[in-house]
């Protein structure tokens, strides 16, 4: 069997479904509404003129740069020689280049016109690169950029628009037709008057020396060199029917061609439509003013309200809601029509021819959740929510039974039968001549699945992670649930699906795929698959085509890949492609029809996927990856943009919080571009895939770092590293001038210190000489206290003796003197005796003798002795006497007399004898001294005189 779609590519040009479109709009690229032109530089990004200046896109972020005294640019022309961005405005055209921190700089040309007739330029509308020129053209004038000066080729009328073909530079003169240019001089093209009515948007490479003309609304024309004629071709229609307003051409085959009311189509050299893309089949608006292919060959639209990105260099194309289609849960190909099975019902398109004319067609009578689409014996049969539908000629033919439906198996042992798995348990259907027949009910077991299938003679169904062996009655009226399983190993691990592989029924549980051998009545594994998938992820469901490929979903059913079959029997493993498609699966539903290996549907929740996996990669390019910015403290470098200067990044340790954003011109599927980063020394591996495009460091050490950053696209190209080499100077205090003071300082610290330590030794060894002289002066002044101390004891002992001495003295004294009053005292009663002597008697020597007697007892009573007695005691008693009278100056010489014998411890009678007074006396006069020195009735006289 054999289908004739249009699936043969036209130079990796798809006329299978549609391309991805991505559509940006004027609130995701904060800028105007119109793109007028598109160009690409050299490091992928891509630039459009904006009404609002000229917007650039990165792959991550939208930037728009504006020019002085204009905003509304119609050109832009990337030169890859010199690196500037040339654009052209309404009176104004110059060029963008980077500055040292990389941003763009405009730079006007306008001051190199001389004279100021043609400075008025108007709009520039068009700008071409040819040899060593850059041509900027507008209505009234072409200006040539040559060696940095500005030629002026003025137009008698008004040149409409210029076109660059191969080496060629065409402009279109309303009243000469098209010129060419030619070393300063514009060429008249012979025949091509025939256009001066018409407005010229696009001029194409034909064949050999002809040229494909787009008028704005005449169509599309041939020119052989001498005649124009009309494209009598579907393309050309189509260009009548809305309007042209120019195109690009994909490869030396195919055109795109731009309309102001129907979107663009792709058309080859036949002038055949191989794709037509509008508003209805996603694009964003119908009026698409400039189209570009990039460096990916992916097409990039310029639109009258927004951007548009086709990803026409892709071996996925896609029919989705724009052609009636939605959730998908199986489809197959029957007698040369495609059949799907969605949540809305089954549709239907023819294969022959292209899918660019119509959407598909609902099959009459099956609006409602179709789960399933299967050819049995050559007849269609839907398992529907309404039942089991037999399908024919666009239409249900008949309804089998009225119970909703999962699938359909036919029962090997049984070839005219087959079953039905509904709602509540499973049905037998009769194949007979007449076509399906409803037999019975098989009672027994009333749960029911998708996931079912027969071999060895049971029912194999998993439900709610369990395994049910069902066995059939003789009759198959009836099931018996043989066993029930929950684990096939030890490992504990459940069945997660159930497949046949080459007529073989395997049970799939975490990777490892067991049979089940009816005549031991148990599992065993199948190493060789279980090894197959060694590598894989965790599979939730798995297909085999008709090819012997073996489909896989993974990731919860989020994700898909193929074990894709080689001619020698081994299989590869292709998961990288698919990862476009990512989270666009309906969950454990996995559905892959393979009519041959370039026309491969996938189902998908948005509709169907067509894969082409001879697609080539080699027209695959590998990724570019930039550090697009390096951000620190308020400072922030460029990178990425064209003219990018090389400059030695050294950041002060103040600002050591750093901050990459990473950028890809990978546009095909930026949502899936991973990236990973290593920062050396910091990092010391690279970093784990990541679709984060920020990476931030803090507080980095001072040193040299290099950011490597690397990007994988979604067909696993990985990308060549882009590097970025910075500095972090160290702090002040950590500055190598900074240790050159440290060292100078610490040399005079050491300086210092050994002064100050000499100064010490100095200062010791004198404080030794001081300590030991202190020390000796010490023990001198101990010695000399020593002495002192011994001089004083001696002098105390000597003050002891000498008061002893003197208190035996005055005692001596007092007894003297006691002595002295005695022998006075009989003395004076001797010669009171011998006055009373008769002395009459007596004779004259007796009278003699006794007055000779008489004279010496008074001569020794009135002798001296009691007066240098006296004067002794004073003498002895002077210091106490001058103290007390020093103290006391009206003391009288008496009571000095009493206090001298006071003090020297006489008794009241001693004294009284001594001063010749009575006891009584003695008291008063001791009561008159106690008043005069002014001492209290308790206080001591004794005492008080001692401490005077």
């Amino acid at each position: 069997m054999s289908f004739f779609f249009t699936t043969i590519t036209h130079g990796q040009m798809k006329g299978t479904g549609l391309p991805n479109i991505k559509n940006f709009t004027k609130t995701e690229y904060q800028s105007g509404t119109q793109n007028w032109d598109i160009h690409q530089d050299s490091n992928g990004n891509v630039y459009f003129a904006n009404n609002n200046g000229l917007l650039q896109y990165d792959g991550s972020t939208w930037r728009t740069y504006r020019i002085p005294n204009s905003t509304n640019i119609r050109s832009v022309k990337f030169d890859s020689i010199s690196g500037r961005i040339y654009v052209g405005a309404y009176n104004e055209f110059g060029y963008f280049e980077s500055d040292e921190k990389g941003n763009l700089d405009y730079v006007s040309l306008i001051p190199k016109i001389r004279g100021d007739r043609y400075k008025s330029t108007d709009f520039i509308w068009k700008i071409h690169l040819l040899n060593d020129e850059v041509i900027f053209q507008s209505f009234t004038a072409a200006y040539i950029l040559k060696d940095e000066s500005i030629t002026v080729i003025p137009v008698e009328g008004r040149f409409q628009f210029s076109f660059k073909v191969e080496d060629k530079i065409y402009f279109q003169d309303i009243t000469k037709g098209i010129v060419q240019y030619k070393n300063g001089d514009m060429v008249p093209l012979a025949g091509t008057t025939a256009l001066n009515g018409y407005e010229i948007w696009g001029i194409f490479p034909f064949e050999t020396d002809t040229l494909l003309i787009a008028t704005l609304e005449a169509g599309l024309f041939v020119y052989d060199g001498r005649h124009v004629v009309p494209w009598d071709t579907e393309a050309n229609e189509f260009i009548k029917k809305n309007s042209s307003l120019g195109g690009v051409m994909v490869n030396s085959n195919t055109f795109v061609l731009n309309s102001v009311l129907g979107g663009i189509i792709i058309c080859n050299r036949k002038g055949e439509i191989i794709q037509h893309v509008d508003l209805k089949k996603g694009l964003k608006n119908n009026t698409v003013l400039s189209s570009f292919i990039d460096s990916s060959n992916n097409l990039w639209l310029g639109l009258d309200n927004g951007i548009s990105y086709l990803n026409i260099n892709s071996p996925f194309t896609y029919f989705s809601s724009s052609l009636n289609l939605s959730s998908v849960y199986a489809s197959i190909t029957h007698n040369g029509i495609l059949y799907v099975a969605t949540n809305q019902g089954v549709f239907y398109h023819r294969l022959q021819g292209n899918f660019t004319d119509d959407s598909f067609k609902l099959v009459e009578g099956t609006a409602a959740q179709s789960w399933n689409i299967q050819v049995i014996s050559d007849e269609l049969i839907c398992a529907n929510n309404k039942g089991a539908l037999v399908i024919k000629e666009g239409k249900v033919d008949r309804i089998l039974d009225h119970t909703g439906y999962f699938g359909f198996k036919k029962i090997p042992e049984h070839p005219n039968l087959f079953i039905g798995s509904n709602y509540g348990g499973f049905t037998i259907f009769e194949i007979t001549p007449s076509g399906f027949a409803f037999k019975n009910r098989v009672q027994g077991f009333y749960n029911s699945s998708k996931d079912f299938d027969l071999e060895s003679g049971y029912l194999w169904m998993l439900r709610d992670q369990l395994l049910y062996q069902l066995e059939f009655s003789d009759n198959l009226e009836e099931f018996t649930v043989r066993n029930k399983f929950a684990t096939l190993d030890s490992d504990g691990n459940g069945v997660s699906t159930l497949q046949k592989i080459n007529n073989t029924l395997y049970f799939v549980a975490n990777n490892h795929f067991y049979t089940y051998s009816k005549n031991f009545d148990s599992f065993r594994e199948e190493t060789g698959l279980s090894e197959l998938f060694k590598e894989v992820p965790p599979i939730n469901s798995i297909s085999q085509d008709s090819y012997g490929n073996l489909w896989y979903s993974y990731n919860e059913s989020e994700s898909l890949g193929v074990l894709m079959k080689t001619r020698d029997g081994s299989y590869t493993n292709v998961m990288e492609p698919f990862s476009i498609l990512k989270g666009n699966f309906v969950y454990n539903y996995l559905s892959v029809n393979t009519i041959d290996p370039h026309n491969i549907f996938i189902g998908m929740i948005n509709g169907l996927a067509h894969y082409d996996s001879g697609f080539s990669s080699d027209n695959l390019t590998k990724p570019k990856v930039f550090i697009r910015t390096f951000s620190y403290g308020d400072e922030t470098i460029v990178q990425g943009n064209p003219q990018e200067k090389p400059a030695d990044l050294e950041l002060p340790y103040a600002n050591n919080n750093v901050k990459f954003t990473f950028s890809s011109p990978d546009f095909e599927n930026a949502d899936n571009i991973q990236y990973s980063y290593q920062l050396e020394p910091f990092d010391l591996q690279w970093s784990h895939w990541s679709k984060q495009s920020i990476k931030e460091y803090t507080n980095l050490k001072e040193g040299t770092y290099t950011m490597r950053v690397k990007e994988k696209n979604n067909y696993g190209l990985e990308s060549e590293p882009a590097t970025l080499v910075f500095t972090v100077n160290p702090p002040w205090y950590r500055h190598i001038v900074a240790y050159i003071g440290y060292f100078m300082l610490a040399c005079l610290i050491v300086y210092l210190i050994r002064l100050q330590v000499r100064a010490k030794i100095r200062k010791n060894r004198y404080y030794e000489t001081i300590e030991q002289r202190r020390l000796y002066l010490e023990k001198e002044s101990k010695i000399r206290m020593e002495q002192y101390r011994l001089e004083k004891k001696i002098q105390k002992l000597n003050r002891d003796r000498l008061k002893t001495k003197i208190l035996a003295k005055d005692k001596e004294l007092v007894n003297n003197s006691l002595q002295v009053v005695k022998k006075n005292k009989i003395l004076s009663n001797i010669i009171q005796k011998l006055k009373e002597m008769d002395t009459e008697s007596m004779n004259d020597e007796s009278k003699a003798q006794l007055s000779t007697l008489k004279k010496s007892i008074t001569k020794e009573i009135n002798s001296n002795s009691w007066n240098d007695l006296e004067k002794h005691i004073k003498n002895v008693h002077f210091d106490f006497l001058k103290r007390l009278k020093e103290q006391y100056p009206d003391i009288s010489p008496r009571e000095l007399d009493l206090s001298t014998y006071l003090l020297m411890n006489m008794s009241t009678k001693e004294i009284a004898e001594v001063m010749n007074i009575s006891n009584g006396g003695v008291e008063l006069a001791r009561y008159r001294l106690r008043k005069k020195l002014g001492l209290g009735r308790k206080e001591n006289l004794n005492g008080f005189l001692m401490n005077i």
